[in-house]
């Protein structure tokens, strides 16, 4: 099946993002994980084959592990939910629509997004690693303190930490995200909030990760979305422990002091670092290699972590 770019259904447009098209029907949301891909906040012109599904498959995935716990938005996968809603919403043949949708779409519940993203660090990669090292953190004979946190000296990038963090961060609407302290994140949403999300955020990573290994994958580090619902409740939302949000590396090849192979789009990035790209739109367009392999390690992840 061909790669999918870019929804046009005939219902209101909520929003699109780098990666979902989100409508709304009736009271609920429509998630359609494309096969687009970002690479240094700039979405590439040519798409991922069957990422989207990966998205939402893992997602669904991750979200029935934890629903005995963890309430979520998810209403369904399933086409037979879904095309009910698209009829409901007044969309005369569904079925039309079945090819692109199916298997990459999620029917959802709004929720009123929390503004600050909710990661968990297991490992020292990513944006803490240069932050650490730009505090010196190698070389130090003490610990580091960076964002309220304290972290050991002379740390290896890809080191594991003595225990999972929590590291929130700004959601920038353009541009990174920005880390900030557990303090900054009181001050946005409210202690009370803030506290709730820190321990959710931490079991859920907790859990991933100890499901993970005995699919021989470190889960390095995840990222989180919760809202409030309709009835006021904390629900996770958004996707949840899929390569786009998260950091799998394979632990058999697990070996800290360098960067670690993962299954998601550091192999795109890493292309478009060698070959020079300034980093600003337009994107280049990558070779057919690239595409392949970056589409297989996103399968593989899918894969490893969903089949028995």
């Amino acid at each position: 099946m061909a790669p999918l770019f870019e929804t046009q259904l005939p219902l209101p447009l909520q929003a699109r993002g780098k990666v979902r098209d989100i409508y709304r029907v009736g009271e609920q949301l429509l998630i359609v994980a494309t096969d687009r891909l970002s690479a240094f906040d700039v979405v590439l012109p040519v798409p991922i084959p069957d990422k989207g599904r990966v998205l939402t498959q893992l997602s669904a995935f991750w979200l029935r592990k934890f629903e005995a716990w963890m309430p979520h938005h998810m209403v369904s996968v399933e086409w037979t939910a879904i095309a009910d809603a698209l009829r409901k919403a007044g969309v005369v043949d569904p079925e039309a629509y079945r090819a692109p949708l199916e298997g990459r779409t999620m029917l959802a519940r709004r929720a009123t997004p929390f503004p600050i993203e909710c990661v968990a660090r297991g490992y020292i990669a990513g944006s803490l690693w240069k932050e650490y090292r730009a505090a010196g953190g190698e070389h130090a004979d003490a610990p580091i303190g960076l964002h309220g946190l304290w972290l050991p000296p002379r740390l290896r990038e890809s080191d594991a930490l003595p225990e999972p963090i929590f590291t929130p961060a700004t959601k920038a609407h353009t541009g990174h995200d920005e880390n900030i302290s557990f303090e900054q994140a009181c001050a946005r949403i409210g202690a009370d909030a803030a506290a709730h999300l820190r321990d959710y955020t931490l079991r859920l990573y907790r859990e991933a990760h100890a499901y993970a290994r005995t699919r021989g994958i470190l889960l390095a580090d995840a990222k989180f979305e919760f809202g409030v619902d309709a009835q006021g409740q904390i629900i996770l939302i958004d996707e949840v422990l899929t390569p786009d949000s998260a950091r799998f590396w394979d632990a058999a090849h697990y070996a800290p002091g360098t960067p670690q192979p993962s299954f998601d789009k550091q192999f795109v990035r890493d292309y478009l670092e060698s070959i020079g790209w300034n980093k600003q739109p337009p994107a280049p367009v990558l070779p057919e290699s690239v595409v392949a392999q970056t589409a297989a390690r996103y399968r593989e992840a899918l894969r490893r972590l969903t089949q028995a």
